[in-house]
Protein backbone atom coordinates (compact mmCIF):
# COMPACT_ATOMS: atom_id res chain seq x y z
CA UNK A 1 0.00 0.00 0.00
CA UNK A 2 1.49 3.16 -1.18
CA UNK A 3 1.82 6.03 1.18
CA UNK A 4 0.80 9.81 -0.52
CA UNK A 5 3.30 12.82 0.81
CA UNK A 6 1.58 15.78 2.49
CA UNK A 7 2.99 17.41 -0.46
CA UNK A 8 1.11 15.32 -2.94
CA UNK A 9 -2.09 15.22 -1.05
CA UNK A 10 -2.10 19.14 -0.55
CA UNK A 11 -1.14 19.20 -4.67
CA UNK A 12 -4.43 17.16 -5.25
CA UNK A 13 -6.70 18.57 -2.78
CA UNK A 14 -5.83 22.18 -4.57
CA UNK A 15 -6.51 21.03 -8.27
CA UNK A 16 -9.46 19.24 -6.54
CA UNK A 17 -10.89 22.54 -5.38
CA UNK A 18 -9.98 24.50 -8.80
CA UNK A 19 -11.79 22.16 -10.76
CA UNK A 20 -14.69 22.55 -8.27
CA UNK A 21 -14.56 26.40 -8.54
CA UNK A 22 -14.05 25.69 -12.60
CA UNK A 23 -17.50 23.77 -12.59
CA UNK A 24 -19.20 25.94 -10.37
CA UNK A 25 -18.18 28.89 -12.67
CA UNK A 26 -19.35 26.90 -15.53
CA UNK A 27 -22.76 26.42 -14.07
CA UNK A 28 -22.99 30.16 -12.59
CA UNK A 29 -21.98 31.28 -16.26
CA UNK A 30 -24.75 29.15 -17.91
CA UNK A 31 -27.23 30.35 -16.06
CA UNK A 32 -26.52 34.14 -16.35
CA UNK A 33 -26.33 33.59 -20.11
CA UNK A 34 -30.15 31.62 -20.50
CA UNK A 35 -31.02 34.52 -17.60
CA UNK A 36 -29.58 36.60 -20.26
CA UNK A 37 -31.24 35.90 -23.33
CA UNK A 38 -34.48 35.67 -21.09
CA UNK A 39 -34.15 38.90 -20.46
CA UNK A 40 -33.00 40.77 -23.60
CA UNK A 41 -36.04 38.64 -25.29
CA UNK A 42 -38.80 40.05 -22.52
CA UNK A 43 -37.47 43.10 -22.91
CA UNK A 44 -38.01 43.40 -26.87
CA UNK A 45 -41.38 42.17 -26.44
CA UNK A 46 -42.50 44.63 -23.90
CA UNK A 47 -40.94 47.71 -25.65
CA UNK A 48 -42.31 46.47 -29.08
CA UNK A 49 -46.10 45.11 -27.72
CA UNK A 50 -46.48 46.96 -24.38
CA UNK A 51 -48.28 49.95 -26.43
CA UNK A 52 -50.41 48.22 -28.41
CA UNK A 53 -52.18 46.36 -25.36
CA UNK A 54 -54.96 48.50 -24.19
CA UNK A 55 -59.16 47.42 -23.47
CA UNK A 56 -60.00 47.60 -27.54
CA UNK A 57 -57.08 44.68 -28.51
CA UNK A 58 -58.97 42.91 -25.42
CA UNK A 59 -62.11 43.51 -26.60
CA UNK A 60 -62.06 43.29 -30.32
CA UNK A 61 -62.21 40.81 -33.44
CA UNK A 62 -59.40 40.64 -35.19
CA UNK A 63 -59.33 42.60 -38.26
CA UNK A 64 -57.40 42.39 -41.69
CA UNK A 65 -56.45 46.03 -40.39
CA UNK A 66 -53.89 46.19 -37.90
CA UNK A 67 -54.88 49.26 -35.76
CA UNK A 68 -58.34 47.44 -35.21
CA UNK A 69 -57.18 43.93 -34.84
CA UNK A 70 -57.84 42.27 -31.13
CA UNK A 71 -58.32 39.38 -29.06
CA UNK A 72 -60.93 38.58 -28.06
CA UNK A 73 -61.87 35.60 -29.89
CA UNK A 74 -58.68 34.22 -29.01
CA UNK A 75 -58.82 34.48 -25.23
CA UNK A 76 -62.38 33.56 -24.75
CA UNK A 77 -61.13 30.18 -27.14
CA UNK A 78 -58.10 29.56 -25.05
CA UNK A 79 -60.12 29.86 -22.03
CA UNK A 80 -62.78 27.39 -23.26
CA UNK A 81 -60.14 24.58 -25.06
CA UNK A 82 -57.94 24.81 -21.54
CA UNK A 83 -60.86 23.92 -19.71
CA UNK A 84 -62.43 20.98 -21.42
CA UNK A 85 -58.47 19.76 -21.78
CA UNK A 86 -58.15 20.19 -18.05
CA UNK A 87 -61.71 18.93 -16.94
CA UNK A 88 -60.81 15.56 -19.07
CA UNK A 89 -57.22 15.57 -18.16
CA UNK A 90 -58.04 15.75 -14.57
CA UNK A 91 -60.62 12.89 -14.39
CA UNK A 92 -58.67 10.63 -16.83
CA UNK A 93 -55.59 11.51 -15.38
CA UNK A 94 -56.56 11.07 -11.54
CA UNK A 95 -58.18 7.86 -12.29
CA UNK A 96 -55.28 6.19 -14.24
CA UNK A 97 -52.66 7.18 -11.49
CA UNK A 98 -54.61 6.09 -8.33
CA UNK A 99 -55.54 2.51 -10.55
CA UNK A 100 -51.72 2.23 -11.30
CA UNK A 101 -50.91 2.98 -7.50
CA UNK A 102 -53.82 1.57 -5.57
CA UNK A 103 -55.23 -1.33 -7.28
CA UNK A 104 -52.36 -2.65 -9.56
CA UNK A 105 -49.11 -1.51 -8.13
CA UNK A 106 -47.41 -4.67 -7.84
CA UNK A 107 -48.69 -6.19 -11.25
CA UNK A 108 -46.58 -6.22 -14.47
CA UNK A 109 -49.12 -4.38 -16.14
CA UNK A 110 -48.59 -1.71 -14.02
CA UNK A 111 -45.29 -1.35 -14.27
CA UNK A 112 -45.56 -1.35 -18.33
CA UNK A 113 -48.00 1.18 -18.67
CA UNK A 114 -45.90 3.53 -16.53
CA UNK A 115 -43.40 2.98 -18.73
CA UNK A 116 -45.15 3.58 -21.73
CA UNK A 117 -46.99 6.79 -20.06
CA UNK A 118 -43.63 8.09 -18.94
CA UNK A 119 -42.52 7.73 -23.27
CA UNK A 120 -45.54 9.21 -24.17
CA UNK A 121 -45.02 12.50 -22.15
CA UNK A 122 -42.31 12.86 -24.34
CA UNK A 123 -43.82 12.54 -27.95
CA UNK A 124 -43.89 15.40 -30.16
CA UNK A 125 -47.00 17.36 -29.54
CA UNK A 126 -47.53 17.59 -33.34
CA UNK A 127 -48.35 13.63 -33.59
CA UNK A 128 -50.84 14.36 -30.81
CA UNK A 129 -53.00 16.73 -33.28
CA UNK A 130 -52.87 14.27 -35.89
CA UNK A 131 -54.14 11.59 -33.66
CA UNK A 132 -57.04 13.84 -32.42
CA UNK A 133 -57.69 15.34 -36.26
CA UNK A 134 -58.36 11.31 -36.71
CA UNK A 135 -60.46 10.57 -33.15
CA UNK A 136 -62.51 13.78 -32.91
CA UNK A 137 -62.84 15.21 -35.54
CA UNK A 138 -63.15 12.46 -37.98
CA UNK A 139 -64.08 9.37 -36.08
CA UNK A 140 -66.09 10.37 -33.04
CA UNK A 141 -67.60 13.53 -35.87
CA UNK A 142 -66.73 16.57 -33.59
CA UNK A 143 -65.62 18.26 -36.57
CA UNK A 144 -63.07 21.40 -35.60
CA UNK A 145 -64.66 22.30 -32.49
CA UNK A 146 -64.01 23.52 -29.02
CA UNK A 147 -64.45 19.99 -28.01
CA UNK A 148 -62.31 18.40 -30.21
CA UNK A 149 -59.39 21.21 -29.56
CA UNK A 150 -60.25 20.52 -25.82
CA UNK A 151 -59.69 16.64 -25.84
CA UNK A 152 -56.57 16.87 -28.17
CA UNK A 153 -55.27 19.20 -25.78
CA UNK A 154 -56.68 16.74 -22.88
CA UNK A 155 -54.81 13.78 -24.55
CA UNK A 156 -51.40 16.06 -24.92
CA UNK A 157 -50.88 16.73 -21.08
CA UNK A 158 -52.31 13.40 -19.74
CA UNK A 159 -49.05 11.40 -19.56
CA UNK A 160 -47.90 14.49 -17.25
CA UNK A 161 -50.80 14.88 -15.45
CA UNK A 162 -50.66 10.80 -14.93
CA UNK A 163 -46.90 10.99 -13.55
CA UNK A 164 -47.51 13.79 -11.56
CA UNK A 165 -50.53 12.15 -10.06
CA UNK A 166 -48.75 9.05 -9.25
CA UNK A 167 -45.96 11.01 -7.42
CA UNK A 168 -48.27 12.50 -5.15
CA UNK A 169 -50.15 9.58 -4.55
CA UNK A 170 -46.80 7.74 -3.44
CA UNK A 171 -45.78 10.26 -1.43
CA UNK A 172 -48.94 9.63 0.64
CA UNK A 173 -47.05 7.79 3.34
CA UNK A 174 -48.13 3.78 3.91
CA UNK A 175 -48.82 4.25 7.45
CA UNK A 176 -52.12 6.69 6.80
CA UNK A 177 -53.30 3.34 4.90
CA UNK A 178 -52.58 0.80 7.41
CA UNK A 179 -54.03 2.90 10.57
CA UNK A 180 -57.12 3.27 7.98
CA UNK A 181 -57.23 -0.53 7.35
CA UNK A 182 -56.53 -1.09 10.84
CA UNK A 183 -60.13 0.80 11.92
CA UNK A 184 -62.27 -1.48 9.31
CA UNK A 185 -62.03 0.78 6.39
CA UNK A 186 -62.49 -0.34 2.97
CA UNK A 187 -59.87 0.27 0.00
CA UNK A 188 -62.39 2.87 -1.29
CA UNK A 189 -62.61 4.43 1.94
CA UNK A 190 -58.74 4.28 2.19
CA UNK A 191 -58.33 6.41 -1.19
CA UNK A 192 -61.76 8.56 -0.55
CA UNK A 193 -60.92 9.79 2.61
CA UNK A 194 -57.52 9.12 3.20
CA UNK A 195 -55.41 9.26 -0.03
CA UNK A 196 -57.19 11.84 -2.29
CA UNK A 197 -56.93 14.15 0.31
CA UNK A 198 -53.38 14.31 1.08
CA UNK A 199 -52.09 13.44 -2.20
CA UNK A 200 -54.52 16.51 -4.04
CA UNK A 201 -52.15 19.35 -3.02
CA UNK A 202 -49.61 17.64 -5.83
CA UNK A 203 -52.53 16.14 -7.89
CA UNK A 204 -53.88 20.10 -8.33
CA UNK A 205 -50.32 21.12 -8.58
CA UNK A 206 -49.53 18.66 -11.56
CA UNK A 207 -52.87 19.29 -13.03
CA UNK A 208 -52.46 23.38 -13.34
CA UNK A 209 -48.84 23.50 -14.73
CA UNK A 210 -50.06 20.84 -17.69
CA UNK A 211 -53.10 22.44 -18.53
CA UNK A 212 -50.21 25.58 -18.32
CA UNK A 213 -48.19 24.08 -20.79
CA UNK A 214 -51.66 23.25 -23.31
CA UNK A 215 -52.49 26.53 -23.13
CA UNK A 216 -49.42 27.38 -25.30
CA UNK A 217 -49.40 24.72 -27.77
CA UNK A 218 -49.94 25.29 -31.38
CA UNK A 219 -48.81 22.71 -33.50
CA UNK A 220 -51.71 20.58 -32.36
CA UNK A 221 -54.52 22.25 -32.87
CA UNK A 222 -53.26 23.67 -36.50
CA UNK A 223 -52.71 20.17 -37.43
CA UNK A 224 -56.68 19.13 -36.68
CA UNK A 225 -57.65 22.47 -38.16
CA UNK A 226 -57.94 25.43 -35.65
CA UNK A 227 -58.72 28.66 -37.44
CA UNK A 228 -56.13 31.35 -37.43
CA UNK A 229 -59.28 34.13 -38.39
CA UNK A 230 -62.24 34.01 -36.03
CA UNK A 231 -64.21 37.28 -36.08
CA UNK A 232 -66.23 35.44 -33.47
CA UNK A 233 -67.20 34.25 -29.95
CA UNK A 234 -67.44 29.80 -29.90
CA UNK A 235 -71.04 30.37 -28.17
CA UNK A 236 -71.24 26.40 -28.25
CA UNK A 237 -68.81 23.25 -27.49
CA UNK A 238 -68.99 22.57 -31.15
CA UNK A 239 -68.16 25.69 -32.48
CA UNK A 240 -65.48 26.56 -34.49
CA UNK A 241 -62.31 28.74 -32.76
CA UNK A 242 -58.95 29.98 -32.26
CA UNK A 243 -56.30 30.38 -29.18
CA UNK A 244 -54.15 33.06 -28.46
CA UNK A 245 -50.92 31.04 -29.68
CA UNK A 246 -52.49 30.39 -33.63
CA UNK A 247 -53.84 34.26 -33.17
CA UNK A 248 -50.07 34.87 -32.26
CA UNK A 249 -48.97 32.68 -35.17
CA UNK A 250 -50.90 34.17 -37.67
CA UNK A 251 -50.01 38.27 -36.70
CA UNK A 252 -46.26 37.55 -36.87
CA UNK A 253 -46.97 35.40 -40.40
CA UNK A 254 -47.74 38.84 -41.88
CA UNK A 255 -45.10 41.32 -42.89
CA UNK A 256 -47.22 44.68 -41.81
CA UNK A 257 -45.12 46.49 -39.00
CA UNK A 258 -48.75 46.81 -36.83
CA UNK A 259 -49.34 43.35 -36.76
CA UNK A 260 -45.94 42.76 -35.57
CA UNK A 261 -46.51 44.61 -32.44
CA UNK A 262 -49.88 43.23 -32.23
CA UNK A 263 -48.20 39.73 -31.97
CA UNK A 264 -45.92 41.02 -29.22
CA UNK A 265 -48.53 42.39 -27.26
CA UNK A 266 -50.56 39.50 -27.31
CA UNK A 267 -47.29 37.35 -26.36
CA UNK A 268 -47.08 39.49 -23.32
CA UNK A 269 -51.08 38.46 -22.74
CA UNK A 270 -49.77 34.95 -23.01
CA UNK A 271 -47.26 35.34 -20.66
CA UNK A 272 -49.34 37.30 -18.04
CA UNK A 273 -51.95 34.12 -18.27
CA UNK A 274 -49.23 31.75 -18.03
CA UNK A 275 -47.70 33.25 -14.38
CA UNK A 276 -51.22 34.03 -13.29
CA UNK A 277 -51.98 29.95 -13.51
CA UNK A 278 -48.56 29.09 -12.20
CA UNK A 279 -49.11 31.68 -9.40
CA UNK A 280 -52.28 30.32 -8.59
CA UNK A 281 -50.95 26.36 -8.57
CA UNK A 282 -48.46 28.01 -6.04
CA UNK A 283 -50.77 29.32 -3.71
CA UNK A 284 -53.70 26.49 -4.16
CA UNK A 285 -50.63 23.52 -3.05
CA UNK A 286 -49.92 25.84 -0.08
CA UNK A 287 -53.51 26.04 0.82
CA UNK A 288 -54.11 22.57 0.38
CA UNK A 289 -51.22 21.51 2.15
CA UNK A 290 -52.22 23.78 5.05
CA UNK A 291 -55.53 21.94 5.43
CA UNK A 292 -54.00 18.36 5.47
CA UNK A 293 -51.26 19.55 7.77
CA UNK A 294 -48.21 18.91 5.10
Amino acid sequence: MSVISQSDFQRKRARRKWMGRAFYGLCLLSVAIALGMLAVLLVYLFIQGITGISWSFLTSFASRHPDQAGIKAAILGSIYVVMVAGVTSFVLGVATALYLEEYAARSKFARIAKINIANLAGVPSIVYGILGLQIFVHSMHLGKSVLAGGFTLGLLVLPIVIVASGEAVRAVPPSLREAAYGLGATRWQVIWHMVIPQAFPGILTGVILAVSRAIGETAPLIAMGALTFVPFTPDSPLSRFTVLPIQIFNWTSRPQEGFQEAAAAGIIVLLVILLVMNAGAVILRNKFQNKSGG
